[in-house]
């Protein structure tokens, strides 16, 4: 009330002043308290582990549509999957000493080698190599190749796209949810999202999971609520691209024992999520992880016994304060909007209850 008769007394110009400075006070307070309210969750784990499709799933599930230049970016870059996984068979079939099926299609796999990793690919440009592309995926070798994937660097949406060029070789093709969910683009630097969750403001944050782009996770660490660290459950017979020789689960379970173990996350929620259950589920059948972890008891053809066994490998690496509360973890694909939907809603009310006093009480 005293203030406001001051302000009354005041000139015209300091007046004007000094309303429009109390209206960028209470605008601060505003985005002070909301910003306290803000539920942060960072997502954190190694490279290929899922991080960026989680994320992707997000906007989806809560109605946020993909604009029209994100689009035609995810068309790229699907272009560049597919050439490049292309590239990575030719070259592996050749390293691997599999004789063409189709001899003729040495020409075929020199043109797709011939492609420089660094071209940006738009519709014209991709048209060269479909006919290529078509030839190679036919050839035994090729798919002799495939079946060794885990000796190589191979991303895990290669197959879906070429099993699916019938439909992206068109022109003016449009990628689907799906075709997006699918689209590999390594994250580099820090990529944020934010959206209202039924009245509460979201911000999730996804940073490059390549060793090179680590160095960046301590920029995020502040104010964090949550922390969901996913790992690729199916990747234990498979090794780091930067070095071609850690395996990638102890890679995974390594970066987890720095994070759940640090000092900064006493307070903070943090969730696992094994991810990609739809291609564990594959591999198991195949593949025997007791060839690659001999400790493993149980049914390495069982996908429970598996599952179990990988949970007990992050478990372990919790220590003191760390293992005071529940290892709470999900089995997921992310990949399955459905799937994500369901566990979003359990993972959501877990931040929520752990946070309820500073979310509704500031």
């Amino acid at each position: 009330m005293a203030a406001d008769i001051m302000i009354c007394c005041m000139p015209q110009e300091e007046r004007t002043q000094r309303i429009h400075s109390h209206k960028i006070d209470r605008l601060l307070a505003k985005q002070k308290l909301a910003y306290k309210r803000t539920v942060k969750i960072l997502l954190l784990g190694s490279g290929e582990s899922g991080k960026s499709t989680f994320l992707k799933q997000m906007k989806i599930i809560h109605g946020v549509e993909f604009e029209e230049d994100q689009v035609q970016e995810y068309k790229t870059t699907i272009y560049g999957n597919i050439v490049k996984g292309m590239k990575v068979l030719v070259d592996a079939r050749s390293k691997l000493d599999i004789p063409w099926e189709n001899t003729a299609n040495d020409v075929q796999g020199q043109l797709i080698y011939s492609y420089d990793n660094n071209v940006r690919l738009e519709e014209t440009a991709f048209q060269k190599f479909v006919t290529a592309l078509e030839s190679l995926w036919q050839d035994g070798a090729i798919k002799r190749a495939f079946e060794r994937r885990r000796e190589f660097q191979l991303g895990d949406s290669v197959k879906f796209f070429l099993n699916n060029l019938e439909k992206i070789k068109q022109r003016n093709y449009i990628p689907s949810t799906s075709d997006i969910l699918l689209a590999r683009k390594p994250t580099k630097g820090i990529n944020e999202i934010d959206m209202d969750v039924k009245g509460i403001p979201f911000k999730f944050v996804d940073v490059g999971g390549q060793r090179s782009q680590r160095q960046k996770w301590f920029q995020c660490f502040e104010n964090v609520t949550s922390i969901l660290f996913l790992s690729s459950s199916s990747e234990f017979d498979q090794v780091l691209m930067e070095d071609r020789q850690t395996n990638r689960l102890i890679e995974s379970c390594n970066i987890f024992e720095t994070i759940v173990n640090n000092k900064c996350f006493v307070s903070v929620s943090i969730i696992l999520f094994l991810n990609k259950t739809d291609l564990l589920r594959d591999k198991v059948r195949k593949v025997s992880i007791k060839k690659y972890f001999p400790e493993f008891q149980g049914d390495p053809h069982r996908l429970e016994d598996v599952q179990n066994f990988l949970l007990q490998m992050f478990d372990m690496k919790r220590r003191d304060q760390a293992r005071e509360k529940p290892l709470f973890h999900h089995f997921t694909t992310a990949i399955d909007t459905d799937n994500i939907k369901f566990v979003f809603q359990a993972v959501k009310d877990i931040i929520l209850q752990d946070n309820l006093k500073s979310l509704m009480l500031q």
